[in-house]
């Protein structure tokens, strides 16, 4: 009896072992998604802007933009805003001067990279574009919502990680769309191009 008791508490012991090990090397394994973070982007961002419509009459503007991002879980989402703000010192051949700023916000699906470095995303982004300068205030006095129109911001962009607090914002591309009053058709369709850092909390 006694060798049949040592053999059960040491079988015992064993599966309870084995259990355990078990237990704790699922408790180690990463998951395969990882949470996301909370982020702060700045970056320079060049627009490539049309106005007045007919021909294209464009420009290049030179700004600043700062992109908030907070994460929905579960799943891949987060909600972002965005501010941009650009200007140009002279539009097209003429000494007018343009400065545009937007306000956006919306969602942002960052596709699941698992344990890449380069993490992709896509928002759709919209609020208002407020703008300022002569060519607003002087030679068309008649855009009279210059002080806020609608404004969508629609595209993706690339992520570098570094580690868990910063990265490097390669290449963002959107489609930004403002309807600043211009007497032909009321809506501008400019392209956004931005680069910068990341810091992730």
């Amino acid at each position: 009896m006694r060798i049949k008791s040592k053999h059960t508490i040491v079988l015992l012991l064993a599966i309870a072992s084995v259990s355990a090990h078990r237990s704790c090397a699922q408790t180690q394994q990463p998951s395969p998604d990882k949470p996301l973070r909370s982020e702060l982007a700045i970056d320079y961002s060049f627009v490539r802007s049309n106005a007045p419509p007919a021909s294209c009459t464009c420009f290049n503007m030179n700004g600043v933009s700062a992109t908030y991002a907070w994460p929905v879980k579960p799943g891949h989402f987060a909600l972002a805003g965005d501010i941009t703000i650009a200007h140009a010192g002279s539009v097209g051949s003429s000494e007018e001067s343009l400065t545009l700023s937007t306000f956006t916000a919306g969602v942002r699906y960052l596709p699941p990279v698992h344990d890449w470095r380069i993490q992709p995303f896509g928002q759709v982004l919209v609020g208002l574009v407020h703008s300022a300068g002569t060519v607003v205030e002087g030679s068309n006095p008649g855009a009279a919502n210059a002080g806020a129109a609608f404004a969508s911001n629609i595209g993706g962009g690339l992520d570098l990680k570094a580690n868990r607090r910063f990265a490097i914002r390669l290449i963002e591309a959107d489609y930004l769309l403002t309807t600043i009053d211009n007497s032909t058709n009321n809506h501008q369709n400019d392209l956004r191009i931005s680069a910068g850092v990341v810091l992730r909390f």
